[in-house]
């Protein structure tokens, strides 16, 4: 009965500080740190080594409380009020990274502290501590991630009154790991950069408005960008990109980025980002439901952008050129009508059986116009298919590739940054399929039934010579509302899988 009354009391104390301090706190300090699930299943705590000085400095009343209520698990946060020199400090679950399963995939230590960083920062937001520092929880790069990108809200366009106030995060000091915290910031800050982009309504975020926001993040950071016009894509014989904006009065845009670290190679990597600003389907009009979700069909886009701007911050001694095609994909008397024939840049010619499927007709000439500069290899991303979420869910990126060295690179990267892929085939079988036609080179539909991802993947292949190894990344799946990352939410765009791409691009060897 004793322990029952401890700890009815350390509830109510807790409650009553609660309610005190949440609609007074705003220029309160909170502290977030992290314990370890033990590997008996007990009751003991195990602090990180920061934890254990903060609890030592409490004279073992913060180990006392935590006894009294009982284990932290995963993805848990417990607030305790007026110990030691912080008004609030969130304990923070890490677990134990030895119940992620092998065929998880996941550095599953990493993973735990970005739930623990993202769970205890979200904590002390709803209590409205309005300055909150996080120690490193022994992994300071993915501590500022998951902190960062917890602390995200999309509300561009509410009036400032009604806007939440976000708290301001940081790092604890005495903490270790500055330099790594900086790094996990740098990528944690370009992935809501890719958010914001991706959620913003499409009449706000045109081609013209996307390219401009681009040039002027990335010209702050030392990057070259060039934003071409209509009449350069035409005379870069652009037929397929061109033939998408048939549909919109607005103008269709393509962005050139150029990122070139100190002590880089002389051969670039190149990045094709898909850029639709908004796809109605155009004449194949999509259904109404949910159809404002594809403001978000500039996913790709967004994340090329983000991805440069982060190995640009990060100083990172790599050789990048972004390319990124812009445009609407709408309905009107002028749009690209079902069974017409256009001309990509390499000169094939594509039968357009669904105005739909329309994302691959502007990488097809981005592609080409990529390889022009004879890269290390191309990768391309986007928002390509609804069959990838049907293939693989919410939780990973589809990723076809021409080069197994390159698949084993991006596979290692997905599994350190927590954004995981999944490589799907490249059979002769779907390319047959896309090109096994009398009048036409290709069409931009696959015969028979099923594989979309796959025929998509098939499609695109056809515009990147083969000696330049290649990858697709179709990232559709993780667009938004996911269900697999708490510090990204389980609803709006998640900028994913940026963090990825930029760990693989920084020690790709092709």
């Amino acid at each position: 009965m004793a322990f029952v009354r401890s700890y009815l009391l350390v509830r109510f104390r807790n409650s009553v500080l609660a309610q005190r301090f949440s609609s007074s706190m705003s220029d309160k300090r909170g502290l977030v740190l992290g314990v370890y699930s033990t590997e008996d299943g007990k009751d003991d705590v195990k602090f990180t080594k920061f934890a254990q000085k903060y609890n030592e400095s409490t004279a073992g009343k913060l180990l006392e409380q935590i006894k009294i209520c009982g284990p932290i698990k995963c993805g848990q946060a417990r607030i305790y009020w007026d110990l030691g020199t912080y008004p609030a400090v969130a304990v923070a679950g890490l677990g134990d990274a030895s119940k992620w399963d092998e065929l998880d995939e996941i550095n599953g230590a990493k993973e735990n502290v970005r739930i623990a960083a993202s769970s205890g920062v979200k904590a002390l937001s709803a209590c409205k501590i309005g300055r909150i520092e996080v120690e490193d929880l022994e992994d300071a790069k993915a501590a500022a991630e998951g902190a960062l990108l917890a602390n995200y809200k999309f509300q561009e366009f509410k009036c400032k009154d009604k806007q939440t106030t976000l708290p301001a995060v940081s790092f604890a000091e005495n903490a270790e790991g500055g330099e790594q915290w900086e790094q996990g910031w740098i990528l944690g800050q370009a992935q809501n950069w890719a958010r914001t982009l991706m959620e913003t309504p499409a009449n706000l975020m045109t081609p013209t408005i996307f390219s401009e926001n681009v040039k002027s993040k990335l010209e702050c950071a030392n990057v070259t960008v060039q934003v071409h016009d209509e009449s350069w894509a035409k005379e870069k014989n652009m037929g397929s990109f061109l033939s998408v904006t048939n549909g919109t009065k607005e103008a269709a845009k393509f962005v050139e980025i150029t990122y070139k670290g100190e002590g880089s190679d002389d051969k670039c990597i190149a990045l094709v980002g898909k850029g639709v600003t908004f796809d109605s389907g155009g004449i194949s009009l999509k259904p109404s439901a949910s159809m404002d979700q594809m403001r978000a069909d500039m996913g790709g886009a967004a994340n090329v952008a983000a991805t440069i701007y982060a190995l640009a911050q990060l100083k990172a001694p790599v050789f990048v050129k972004g390319f990124i095609p812009l445009c609407e994909n709408m309905p009107s008397g002028s749009a690209t009508k079902p069974g017409d024939v256009v001309f990509a840049m390499n000169g094939k010619s594509i039968c357009v059986d669904n105005t739909d499927a329309e994302g691959r007709l502007i990488l097809a000439d981005a592609l080409c116009y990529a390889s022009t500069f004879n890269p290390k290899f191309i990768l391309d991303i986007a928002t390509l298919t609804g069959a990838i979420k049907v293939a693989l869910g919410d939780c990973v990126a589809g990723v076809f590739s021409t080069n197994n060295a390159l698949w084993n690179q991006i596979h290692a990267a997905g599994s350190e940054s927590g954004d995981r892929v999944w490589r799907m085939p490249l059979f002769k079988h779907y390319s047959e399929q896309m090109c096994d036609h009398n009048g036409y080179d290709l069409n931009n539909l696959g015969k028979g039934k099923g594989g979309g991802s796959c025929t998509a993947a098939a499609f695109l292949r056809e515009f990147v010579p083969k000696e330049i190894p290649w990858m697709h990344v179709d990232m559709a799946g993780v667009m938004g509302d996911c269900s697999d990352q708490g510090y990204t939410g389980a609803k709006g765009m998640t900028g994913r899988p940026m963090r990825t791409l930029v760990e693989f691009i920084t020690n790709a060897k092709p």
